[in-house]
């Protein structure tokens, strides 16, 4: 069976598929695609960049727990650990976390830094 045909119209080039070719062929640059797309993660895990996170933590995430407190938990810091880290007030922390209080972007880029994560993971 013949899967392609080759054609000319008006001085162009075209290639006619069967429906089951052209879907092979959209399988395999989807699957190509999937591939790069491991490699670049894998390439990031491995400089640091990335890392795997429990889906308890997810969960949590999920369920709308605040943000630095999770990373916190999961970074094994009590909350006067990581104030000292990001060089910010014991209770300026407690309050963020609480949700009593938002931190500036200069704070949250503190606490970022502090927790090894991303401003975009806290906010």
């Amino acid at each position: 069976m013949k899967e392609r045909l080759e054609l000319t119209i008006d001085g162009e080039d075209f290639v006619a598929l069967s429906r089951e070719a052209y879907e092979r062929l959209v399988e395999a640059a989807e699957d190509a695609a999937d591939s790069a797309a491991i490699a670049r993660f894998e390439q990031r895990l491995a400089a640091g960049d990335e890392e795997f996170v429990p889906s308890a933590m997810v969960d949590r995430i999920l369920a709308g727990e605040n943000l630095v407190r999770v990373w916190r938990e999961h970074r094994g810091l009590t909350v006067s650990a990581l104030a000292e880290m990001a060089g910010i007030a014991q209770p300026y922390l407690s309050q963020i976390e609480t949700g009593k209080r938002e931190g500036t972007l200069q704070t949250m880029k503190k606490i970022a830094g502090a927790l090894r994560v991303k401003l975009d993971d806290l906010v």
